[in-house]
């Protein structure tokens, strides 16, 4: 398995696996409380799990990908 405790910010690091979806965005390293209100105002998301599950994150990487 990766190791993903340093995209974590130190609160969340020691966390299991099972609980980070539902952790707030703010606890992936680089993402500002700033950051995750804006997030949540543009597109509703407030977990790691709405982040992911974003259809719009979700379109972009796909055209990413297919574009390599």
């Amino acid at each position: 398995m990766i190791d993903i405790a340093d995209k974590l910010v130190k609160a969340y690091e020691g966390k299991p696996l099972s609980e980070l979806p539902d952790a707030p965005v703010a606890a992936l390293q680089g993402v500002s409380e700033s950051d995750a209100e804006q997030l949540e105002q543009a597109f509703g998301i407030r977990t790691i799990r709405d982040l992911g599950d974003n259809k719009y994150f979700r379109w972009a990487q796909a055209i990413n990908q297919l574009a390599e």
